[in-house]
């Protein structure tokens, strides 16, 4: 009250709150609701859980893996204001007691020492995951598709946003959330490695800060988790079993290179390292491979539609949805205002009011005049 500015009775009518009830809530006789709490963090320009415990909202460390020196303190902080609407919305959640309970997580095995075996592991194991849970294929999934299956088997939030210029990804992860954020781009096959990418990492528990990921480049890092999330990141995304079922003993053709570029998605030259390291191509093979362009790779085979719709998907923003779910469902049972989930969706109070408040049905036995039948009177339900 204090800081509002505010005396007691003023305080209680900017809250909602006749005086006296106020009065029995700060002696302790009658208990703040959830709404009350949230009215009071509104009007205190503060959080729930301030009121609640004293602690402040989390403000994760950035930890830059890769070349982080080139997106300077200018892009981080940018990156954190991001990062909390992600964290609010999460503590809303907790206070409410609707935060979803996170599925058990694959770990890195302790008997590899190699970080690539360990990738190839994880990555083995998470696509059994995905496969009990209905999605056994990865090739020709589409990313949105994909990217769903992640959040429902792994307990992830994606986003899919605007980042600071250099800024491929980023994940986090912490008590009762796990976060990726990938970038808007016009690439949509880096995008879709990048979400694997950082999915490894998640997986690995390697983003306990938040962990911001600068130009990937797979194969170029010196950092160890780096290339183990690298090493993820191709056998996730194009499996061993799948192409074995897709190229034959007889190799493979050129049109049939396209066509798996097509299919899983990739990059040529993330294609060409893949099948290169498996022993399906020859290295003269891999070098032509890498002179195409996913682009071109669509056209080659009349999918150039399909390369369209990709880039425009890639393009689009993207928030998790299951926050806004919870927290819009809090606000139908009266726990919280709309602010948390304004706020998480980064739109005024009153313009997200007007779009999801439902328009008062028309009043039965209404009489209207029609356009169309000479001004004549009809019966309107």
């Amino acid at each position: 009250m204090s800081e509002a500015s505010a005396n007691q009775g003023a305080f209680a009518e900017a809250i909602g709150l006749a005086p006296d009830k106020l009065s029995k809530s700060l002696n302790g006789i009658r208990r703040f609701t959830s709404l009350d709490l949230a009215r009071i963090a509104e009007l205190g320009n503060t959080t729930v859980d301030w009121l609640l415990t004293g602690r402040e909202p989390l403000h994760p460390a950035v930890a830059a893996r890769t070349s982080a020196s080139t997106v300077g303190e200018h892009g981080h902080g940018r990156l954190q204001d991001l990062v909390e609407r992600f964290t609010t919305a999460h503590e809303v959640l907790d206070l409410l007691r609707l935060a979803p309970e996170l599925p058990e997580l694959p770990a890195v095995r302790p008997d590899l020492k190699r970080y690539v075996d360990q990738g190839v592991a994880l990555a083995d194991e998470a696509l059994a995951r995905l496969a009990a849970a209905g999605t056994p294929a990865i090739g020709g999934l589409d990313t949105a598709d994909l990217l769903q299956a992640m959040e429902r088997t792994f307990g992830v939030d994606v986003a899919k946003i605007r980042l600071p210029d250099g800024i491929d990804g980023a994940a986090w992860q912490a008590d009762g959330f796990r976060l990726i954020m990938i970038a808007r781009t016009e690439l949509p096959t880096r995008q879709r490695f990048t979400l694997a990418h950082e999915l490894g990492h998640i997986l690995a528990r390697d983003a306990q800060d938040l962990l911001t990921e600068t130009h990937l480049s797979p194969g170029r890092q010196k950092d160890l988790t780096e290339v183990r999330a690298n090493v993820f990141a191709a056998n996730f995304l194009m499996p061993r079993s799948e192409i074995s079922a897709v190229v034959g003993e007889n190799g493979v053709t050129d049109e049939q290179l396209t066509a798996l570029v097509v299919h899983f998605q990739a990059s040529p030259s993330a294609l060409a390292a893949r099948l290169g390291q498996l022993g399906v191509i020859a290295r003269e093979t891999a070098d032509r491979l890498r002179g195409l362009t996913t682009r071109g790779s669509h056209w080659l085979i009349g999918q150039n539609d399909l390369f369209e719709a990709r880039v425009t998907w890639s393009r689009a923003n993207r928030l998790p949805f299951r926050p806004a779910q919870l927290l819009y469902e809090a606000y139908l049972a009266g726990d919280t205002t709309l602010r948390p989930l304004a706020a998480y969706t980064g739109t005024d109070v009153g313009t997200i009011r007007e779009a999801l408040e439902p328009e008062p049905a028309p009043q039965e036995g209404v009489l209207a005049a029609t356009d169309a039948d000479e001004g004549d009177l009809v019966y309107q339900p």
